[in-house]
């Protein structure tokens, strides 16, 4: 509460009448680091997405569906939680009459447009960041090398993804292309860093012009000789010049990305020039992956689905009297996973979450959180890992010896659509809204949903959330031959358990024909199915999935792990 009353004095001393605190920081990355996270500092609220809104008399945390529960839990006694998109900070402020003030390196005019609209409120850009200004913190200082990626991991050379980036530019008749999202420039540049803690990103930018001039912008400690003689064809300037550098661009048409570029860089580029705000096409561009990057990619989730099932059969065989915890648990799993020469760190912060915890569907195990793995309950665990060729993502819900009939029906429902999903028939004009559907349908026959998406896209040593493709109500993107998407629905009871199936897909060309492929090699908890409610082609699906797991993944087993894993993937 100290903190909040502080800001508040300074938002005064501004002439402000209130303050916005987004996630993200000025990189606009999915995962902020500690020292950059000031909506986590503010609220006490960790989850990767959400907004706070300070007013005089009433603090607002605005978070979406998948945090709704877990903000009420870190956040609720001091802010009130609204849910997008039941409700934005337009319809609260729009009687209003307020100035509220923003840092205009944190925020893009798409985010400002969407949170905020048209309403009475006079939105004001800062250049100072008010809660850096209460908060006084220790910087860790991240001189973590950025690095080439090996010829054999590069699904296409550096030439040849500029000479695409141009080609399309060239349509839109723009003349330098300013690119401000890191994963973007690493795939672009066959490039990586160590700026996020599960992403292998680097924080920098880049300036493509129409003469293919590519001008790097970073922290030039960040960069060594081999990195520079690597990329020859690459400029590499400090990032402190970044201002300096668009301040001297002249009557250009110049293509920003209206996600990532923040009002700060927007404001310096439209002085002097033509701004064309669209999506940067470089997200399309990465999201087709290439035959080689597929390979590689399948290499990743057999290592990983090596690591993961291990890790399930001791579970299995321990939770009880070895008394497991969730913290204790992705522990162990980290452990399984580290034993592969290959794997890096986690995709992302692993959901370890047991009985009512499992509700939370971005959860995060905590020590003032952290449950005991116990009989007759289910386990929920959504896991990744980065790896040198690829990025995994799997969920796995777990029976721990329960018998409860209404879990077991619902998992089934749950399973139903995460198969429809699997054998939906793809056309030239699929979408993720239309696949979206029938992946809910076997809970809605029930009057039961979830909250969430059903699937988004997954990088290739990249982002584990990746677009512009997704399996979501709304989303409009065709898929295509190499795109990759999560396939996950879910049901989650507050306050008494989560489920969740999650495999990666990718889409594959036969014969003319596309079709969803599998790239997870993980069993499907069979003792928490109820076979009544399928249909034989649903059987038919578990079982031919089962004996893929099985053939791929066997050799890796001990003899021990052997018998386990057999009776996991025999046929139901």
């Amino acid at each position: 509460m100290e903190k909040i009353a502080k800001l508040k004095k300074l938002i005064k001393l501004y002439g402000l009448d209130g303050y916005i605190i987004p996630k993200n920081d000025e990189f606009f990355n999915e995962y902020v680091p500690n020292h950059k996270d000031r909506l986590k500092f503010i609220s006490n609220f960790s989850g990767s997405f959400g907004l706070a809104l300070i007013l005089k008399n009433k603090n607002y945390l605005f978070v979406d569906g998948r945090y709704t529960l877990q903000a009420n839990i870190q956040s609720g006694n001091l802010f009130k939680i609204v849910t997008f998109p039941n409700q934005f900070p337009k319809n609260i402020m729009k009687k209003k009459n307020l100035k509220i003030g923003f840092d205009s390196k944190t925020h893009t005019k798409i985010s400002l447009k969407l949170f905020f609209g048209e309403n009475n409120c006079e939105l004001i850009p800062l250049n100072i960041n008010l809660v850096d200004k209460i908060w006084f913190k220790k910087e860790k200082l991240n001189y973590k090398k950025f690095y080439c990626m090996p010829d054999e991991a590069n699904g296409q050379n550096l030439k040849f993804k500029i000479n695409k980036l141009l080609l399309s530019n060239k349509k839109m008749k723009v003349d330098i292309h300013f690119i401000t999202a890191g994963e973007n420039i690493a795939w672009l540049l066959n490039i990586r860093g160590g700026d996020s803690e599960y992403t292998p990103l680097p924080n920098c930018y880049l300036v493509v012009d129409k003469k293919k001039n590519i001008y790097l912008f970073c922290n030039l400690k960040k960069i060594s000789n081999s990195f520079l003689k690597k990329l020859k064809i690459v400029k590499v300037f400090d990032i402190n010049q970044m201002d300096i550098f668009l301040s001297r661009i002249r009557n250009k048409r110049v293509s920003i990305d209206s996600a990532t570029c923040s009002i700060y860089f927007e404001n310096i580029l439209k002085r002097n020039n033509k701004i064309v705000n669209s999506s940067d096409q470089t997200y399309y561009l990465k999201s087709i992956k290439t035959k080689k990057e597929i390979n590689n990619i399948e290499k990743s989730h057999l290592y990983d689905g090596v690591a993961l099932t291990k890790f399930l059969i001791w579970l299995k065989k321990n939770f009880i009297r070895r008394n497991v915890s969730e913290i204790s648990a992705q522990e162990k799993l980290l452990k399984f996973r580290k034993k592969n020469k290959y794997f890096k760190y986690p995709s992302f912060p692993t959901i370890s979450g047991s009985g009512p915890n499992g509700a939370i569907i971005h959860y995060r195990a905590s020590k003032k959180s952290n449950r005991k793995l116990k009989k007759d309950r289910i386990y929920l665990v959504d896991s990744g890992g980065q790896y040198n060729f690829g990025t995994t993502d799997v969920t796995r819900t777990i029976s721990l010896n329960n018998k409860n009939i209404k879990i077991k029906n619902i998992f089934t429902r749950v399973l139903k659509g995460h198969i429809a999903v699997a054998n939906y028939k793809l056309k030239n004009n699929t979408t993720g809204s239309l696949i979206d559907i029938v992946a809910r349908q076997p809970l809605k026959q029930v009057n039961l949903d979830y909250s969430h998406g059903t699937g988004h896209g997954v990088g290739y040593f990249l982002n584990v959330h990746e677009g512009p493709q997704a399996i979501s109500k709304n989303n409009k993107v065709k898929f295509k031959e190499g795109m990759i998407v999560s396939n996950e629905p879910g049901f989650y009871e507050k306050g008494k358990f989560g489920i969740r199936i999650e495999n990666l897909i990718h889409v594959k060309k036969k014969n003319k024909k596309h079709y969803f492929e599998n790239l997870t090699l993980v069993p499907i908890d069979r003792s928490l199915i109820n076979k009544s409610l399928l249909k034989q082609r649903e059987i038919n699906w578990i079982n031919n999935y089962h004996k893929t797991v099985f053939k791929k993944l066997s050799k890796y087993m001990n003899n021990m792990e052997l018998k386990v894993f057999s009776e996991q993937c025999s046929e139901i």
